[in-house]
């Protein structure tokens, strides 16, 4: 057939068309039908398709037009019918994100792979559309860890964009950027309030020197220095409406303070750190069912209605519910629990209801329930009838929350056990998050954050500080640094006067903040989490121990190695030992090697009075022990010191009639603490006691208390020590041997010892004062005006001769025995059989079929 004739069989054939589409059936090896009326009417067909389709075609190969056969294998779902095709992504439009590591007004960070996509090179500028028809100009710097199709940048540059995290913007290179030649820069009137002086010298010229900034009529940003952050509009640019400042580009700051058009702007993501798991939990949870619904109503399933967030005070709940609320723009409605409260009948459950209904028609919304145990508590235990009908109305309330109504309840509190159990299920609060106490890189990146407005010397290392502020949550970290602000103030009081009004820029800006005064500083602050038992650090170092090298020994190898090399640790997969019990006569040294740890340990120290956590009342003494434990698991790395522990631990069933057995409850309260099933912290535990002879045996089994050490009477190198220790900061004559008092003082503690020398000092203070007042007696009113004359310079011999006199051991000779039988018990219950076990320098090889046969089974067919 010629080309001729196969357009005359086309235009005679009956050829049906649907919207401008031919359709072809295969008939035949070489020939076609298409059905169709009118193809030149209604499809604009190109002939040479046509005159091509009248070529002869292979066997087997598929028509033209013809459907393809869907491809068979793994590869067939991919293709099946209905199967969405994947959008080609547009490189230009990015989903924003966070700038945690460059937190720079004129600076974005992408992909490499972006930037390679985008023909961007390092240092580029470009241009970024936001939303309302907002742009702005910065410059681009590639980041691996950056995710690709994603940008980051700080909360400046979201500003004036408009934007929130992960809203889309637009991004492309800037090519017709030009050097500014003028720029009008004016401040914000409520940022400067209280500030004078120059505020081109102290502000713009740092942030501007050498750093070639793109600039863009109209936004904003922020200049750190003096100890404080200020915030500048760009008024006017030239050449509009962009430029690049370079060193010839003329700033004038000259003019009356801009007044904000919008809400300075809240606390958002980037003012919140040390929970980063946290966070990236609570935005999967609060903003998918507020942005994006339509994600839950497509897969069938109902939104997340609710979110507890528990953890000790400081750490940052409420912080993080309102940033949520600002990042989002949702609706942000504030319930305190108390404040719901009411006297008169049924207002209470009225305030709730309003909440919610407030909530539902402003929604998308979040409700933020503070201290929510005040408002919800357990309704078993609760005697008032009114907060029982407030945990009912709030069921029904959470219960009633309509699926698609935008409504995310979080609930904040340090109590979650307190709660009413049917609050915690699915439904209501579907997840509960922990904010617990920061890590070490949470507190360095909450230290970033409070002193990113600071200005700080250049030796400040705030990872040092970090390192050592265990157990400080974020409330604690920021009074921290409050602290050594106001130490920087008094070192500068006198540059300024407090009666004016204004202080001069130029004096603010000589303030910086050094390391010294966050030394001065953690001096002052601990761990709210401690306070209600702070004790005071002892200024008891290992010098002031004498004696006892090999105890100091072991005890900084068990207390500061896991503190300061826990890579060790976890290199030879063994968990660091528990705990060490100090047992040995009194007047030894027990008490004095506690404070020495609690000096030199890089960690918290948490001092327990045995006989203090007994009380009257039936279950407060387990609790307390409950309480002590839980704070200082979160202060971990924690030395928990318990004095006099034979008061709380005694043997289980010899304290007959003691108010119903309270203490054998504290001892399987201690047992259950120390050992549990619960979760494990670096908490090590330190007990001294005198009388280990009526300590129960569970507590000091390995794992528990796991280095029993002796603390025996001094010898006469460790006399010698003691006596050197008690007298480093004592004047005393070259005369006095006190070796010779060391051999001379066999069998005397550390504790006689000691008071030996503060009697021989009480002599001399004593002789000291008569002879002053014997020659004020002699000479009259001159002797105060004549030159300053010391009688006693220094401790004599007859003052040690004197002290000696009534000096005598406190420790009986029998007592002595009795700790070393004491000694030998605890060391051969240990397991001293097998100390004389040799091990083989290189394994014994097995020999094939030397395995002891296996038990009989003379049970095998009982059961079949």
């Amino acid at each position: 057939m010629n080309k001729l004739g196969l357009v005359k069989y086309l235009l005679s054939s009956e050829i049906q068309f649907k919207a401008c589409r031919v359709s072809l059936a295969p008939i035949g090896p070489a020939c076609c039908r298409v059905r169709s009326r009118s193809i030149i009417r209604h499809s604009q067909v190109n002939l040479g398709t046509i005159f091509e389709m009248s070529k002869p075609i292979p066997a087997g190969a598929p028509l033209p037009g013809a459907p393809v056969p869907a491809p068979a294998g793994p590869a067939a779902a991919a293709a099946a019918p209905g199967a969405p095709e994947e959008k080609k992504k547009n490189p230009h439009r990015l989903l924003v994100d966070d700038n945690l590591q460059q937190d720079d007004n004129s600076v974005v960070l992408v992909h490499p792979n972006t930037m390679a996509a985008l023909d961007l090179f390092k240092g580029d500028s470009v241009i970024i559309k936001g939303k309302k028809r907002h742009d702005t100009v910065c410059i681009a710097l590639d980041d691996p860890t950056c995710e690709e199709g994603k940008i980051k940048m700080n909360k400046v540059v979201r500003h004036n964009l408009r934007v929130r995290l992960s809203d889309v913007v637009s991004i492309q290179q800037c090519r017709d950027i030009k050097f500014g030649k003028h720029i009008l820069v004016l401040p914000y009137e409520d940022s400067i309030e209280g500030l004078t002086g120059n505020l081109f010298e102290t502000f713009l010229k740092p942030y501007f020197l050498e750093a070639y900034r793109p600039v863009r009529e109209g936004d904003m940003f922020t200049c750190r220095g003096a100890m404080r952050a200020v915030d500048f509009k760009v008024v006017k640019v030239d050449p509009a409406p962009y430029c690049i400042v370079s060193p010839d580009t003329v700033i004038h700051c000259e003019g009356d303070p801009q007044k904000r058009e919008d809400e300075k702007a809240e606390v958002g993501y980037d003012d919140i750190g040390g929970c980063r798991k946290q966070m990236a939990q609570i935005r999967e949870m609060v903003e998918l069912p507020l942005r994006h619904p339509q994600l839950f109503k497509n897969l069938g399933v109902k939104p997340p209605r609710g979110l507890l967030l528990y953890g000790p005070p400081g750490c940052g709940k409420t912080m993080i519910g309102r940033a949520v609320a600002n990042e989002t723009g949702a609706f942000f409605f504030l319930i305190n629990g108390p404040e719901i409260m009411s006297k008169l009948a049924g207002e209470s459950e009225s305030n709730l209801r309003k909440a919610f209904e407030e909530a539902e028609k402003n929604a998308p919304a979040i409700i933020f329930i503070d201290e929510i145990d005040a408002i919800a508590p357990k309704r078993d235990k609760t005697n008032g009838e009114v907060e029982r009908r407030i945990v009912s109305q709030m069921l029904t309330l959470m219960d009633g929350i309509k699926g698609r109504a935008q409504v995310v309840v979080i609930g904040a509190t340090n109590r979650p056990n307190s709660l009413d159990p049917a609050l915690r299920r699915f439904g209501r609060f579907d997840r509960e998050i922990d904010i617990g106490v920061p890590d070490q890189v949470g507190r360095l990146e909450i230290l970033n954050i409070h002193t990113k407005n600071m200005k700080l010397d250049e030796k400040v290392d705030l990872e040092a500080i970090a390192k050592d502020t265990h157990g400080f949550v974020g409330a604690d970290l920021a009074a921290l640094c409050t602290e050594a602000a106001m130490h920087c103030i008094r070192e500068k009081m006198s540059l300024f006067d407090i009666e004016d009004e204004t202080i001069d820029a130029e004096v603010l800006n000589s303030m910086a903040v050094t390391q010294e005064h966050f030394k001065l500083a953690m001096g002052k602050a601990n761990p709210s989490a401690l306070r209600e038992f702070a004790v005071e650090v002892p200024n008891v170092t290992w010098a002031d121990v004498g004696g006892l090298e090999d105890v100091k020994k072991e005890l900084q190898e068990l207390v500061q190695y896991p503190v300061m090399y826990p890579e060790q640790y976890e290199k030879f997969g063994m968990a660091p030992p528990r705990g060490v019990l100090f047992f040995g006569p009194p007047g030894c040294g027990k008490t004095l090697l506690a404070k020495a740890i609690a000096n030199e340990c890089q960690s918290n120290f948490l001092s327990v009075k045995g006989p203090e956590l007994l009380t009257m009342w039936f279950g407060e003494s387990e609790a307390n022990v409950r309480e002590i434990f839980d704070k200082a698991r979160q202060s971990a790395p924690c030395v928990l010191f318990f004095d006099e522990l034979d008061s709380i631990a005694k043997a289980r069933g010899s304290s007959l009639g003691d108010a119903g057995g309270a203490g054998d409850r504290v001892m399987n309260q201690m047992l259950t603490e120390m050992d549990g099933v619960g979760v494990k912290k670096n908490l090590f535990i330190l007990g001294a006691t005198n009388r280990p002879d009526i300590l129960d045996p569970a507590i000091l089994r390995p794992g528990r208390l796991d280095q029993l050490v002796y603390i025996p009477m001094p010898d006469d190198g460790s006399r010698l020590s003691i006596l050197r220790a008690a007298l480093r900061k004592t004047p005393v004559s070259p005369s006095v041997d006190l070796a010779f008092i060391a051999r001379q003082t066999k069998g005397f503690s550390g504790a006689d010892l000691t008071g030996i020398c503060q009697r021989a000092v009480k002599a001399a203070i004593r002789d000291a004062i008569a002879a002053e007042e014997q020659r004020r007696r002699e000479l009259g009113p001159e002797a105060m005006e004549t030159e300053e004359f010391d009688p006693v310079p220094e401790v004599m011999i007859k003052h040690f001769q004197e002290s000696l006199r009534g000096a005598r051991p406190s420790v009986a000779k029998h007592d002595l025995e009795r700790y070393e039988m004491f000694k030998t018990q605890l060391v051969t219950s240990r397991g001293s059989l097998a100390t004389d076990i040799q091990l083989p320098e290189t394994p014994v090889p097995s020999v094939p079929g030397s395995a002891p046969p296996p038990p009989p089974q003379d049970d095998a067919g009982l059961y079949q």
